[in-house]
C-alpha cells in the first residue's frame, strides 16, 4: 500500500511518499481502504518527535480516516451493525495516513447520509475530543454559557456548532483576526473576541454581565490558565485539552476556592477503547442526527492530494486556516 510516512522529526519536508506491507486487523477490529483522512495538529507535534504514538499504535501519523470496510471481525462488524463494504469513519491512534488502516469497530461510525468521504473524514478526531471535553468532562448545559479558545480551529469549529446545536445559551470565542471572528459568528458565535486587539477576560465579563461563563474549553494554556479562572462564574468548569501556550501557569487559587471552580485536563490519543467507544456510542446517539440534518455542517478549509501533504502540514502550523484540512487518496 501507499501510505506518508515520517522520515526523521523536523519540518514538513519529512512527510514522504512511502511504499510499504498493509496491516492487518486482529480481533475488535476491522480494515478500512482510507479515501480521505484528516490532519491535526497533534500530526504536527508527531513529526516532529515531539508526540509519539502510544504503545502498539501504528508510527505512520493520522488520527482519523474515512473509507470502506474491506475486512475484519466478523463478529464485531455485526455487533455493531455494520458490514463489508459500509462508509464509516474513524478514530485511529495512528496510521490513518495511509491507503489501508486498521481501526477498533467500536471507534467506527457511519458516515452521515449526504456527506463526501473528505467531510466524513473531517468528524473523528474533533468531535470525539469536544463531546468528550465539553460534554462529558466540563458537562456543558442547556442554557448554560461557554468561551472556546482557538474558534476557528477544527476543535473550534465543532465546539461552537456543538455548543449552540445543544443548548448553550451564550457561546463565546477568542480568535486572532476579523475574517476569522467573522468566520465564527458565521458559525453560531454569539460573540467572537480578537485576542491581538482586545483583553478576552474584560470582553467575557462584559458580555456576561461580570458573571462570568460556565465552561472554558482552552487549548493554549501557559498564561490563560489564570485568565480562564478570571472568566469563570461560580462553580464554572475549565478543561485544558493541548498546551500550545506553555506547560507552566500560575493562578489566583482564592478565586478558586470562592467560586468552587473546576481546572481539569485530558488527552484522548492514549485513552483505551472501551473509553473512546463510550464517546462513539454517544455521538451516534446525540449527534450524528444532527449530522444527517445538516444542522451541523462541515468546515474544510482546504483538501490536499497525498503528494501535498508538507503543503497541508504547513499550512496547518501557519494558523491562517479556519476548519479543518483533508488529505484525499
Amino acid at each position: 500500500m501507499k501510505a506518508i510516512a515520517i522520515t526523521r522529526p523536523g519540518g514538513p519536508e519529512v512527510l514522504q511518499l512511502i511504499d510499504c506491507p498493509g496491516p492487518a486487523a486482529g480481533a475488535g477490529e476491522c480494515l478500512i481502504a482510507v479515501e480521505a483522512y484528516g490532519v491535526n495538529r497533534p500530526d504536527v507535534l508527531q513529526r516532529k518527535g515531539a508526540y509519539p504514538p502510544p504503545p502498539g499504535a501504528s508510527e505512520l501519523p493520522g488520527l482519523e480516516v474515512a473509507g470502506r470496510i474491506v475486512a475484519g471481525d466478523e463478529a464485531a462488524l455485526a455487533v455493531s451493525g455494520f458490514k463489508l463494504g459500509d462508509a464509516v469513519c474513524a478514530l485511529v491512534a495512528g496510521g490513518g495516513y495511509a491507503e489501508l488502516c486498521t481501526a477498533p469497530v467500536q471507534q467506527c461510525l457511519p458516515v452521515p447520509g449526504g456527506w463526501s468521504m473528505a467531510e466524513a473524514a473531517s468528524l473523528p478526531e474533533t468531535f470525539f475530543t469536544v463531546w468528550s471535553n465539553v460534554f462529558e468532562r466540563a458537562r456543558l448545559q442547556p442554557g448554560e454559557s461557554i468561551l472556546i479558545h482557538g474558534g476557528s480551529s477544527g476543535i473550534g469549529v465543532t465546539a461552537i456548532q456543538l455548543a449552540k446545536a445543544l443548548g448553550a445559551a451564550q457561546v463565546i470565542t477568542t480568535v486572532g483576526s476579523a475574517a476569522k471572528a467573522q468566520a465564527c459568528r458565521d458559525l453560531g458565535a454569539d460573540l467572537a473576541i480578537n485576542y491581538r486587539e482586545q483583553d478576552f477576560v474584560v470582553e467575557v465579563l462584559a458580555a456576561t454581565g461580570q458573571r462570568g461563563v460556565d465552561v472554558v474549553l482552552d487549548m493554549v494554556a501557559g498564561d490563560y490558565v489564570a485568565r480562564n479562572v478570571q472568566c469563570l462564574a461560580e462553580d464554572g468548569r475549565a478543561v485544558i485539552i493541548a498546551v500550545q501556550g506553555g506547560l507552566k501557569a500560575g493562578f489566583d487559587a482564592g478565586l478558586v476556592l470562592r467560586r468552587r471552580l473546576t481546572i481539569s485536563g485530558s488527552t484522548l490519543r492514549p485513552r483505551p477503547v472501551a473509553f473512546k467507544a463510550g464517546i462513539a456510542r454517544a455521538l451516534r446517539e446525540r449527534v450524528w442526527p444532527l449530522l444527517e440534518e445538516r444542522r451541523i455542517q462541515p468546515v474544510i478549509y482546504k483538501q490536499f492530494k497525498a503528494s501535498e501533504a508538507a503543503q497541508a502540514h504547513a499550512l496547518m502550523e501557519s494558523g491562517a486556516h479556519v476548519g479543518k484540512l483533508v488529505l484525499s487518496w
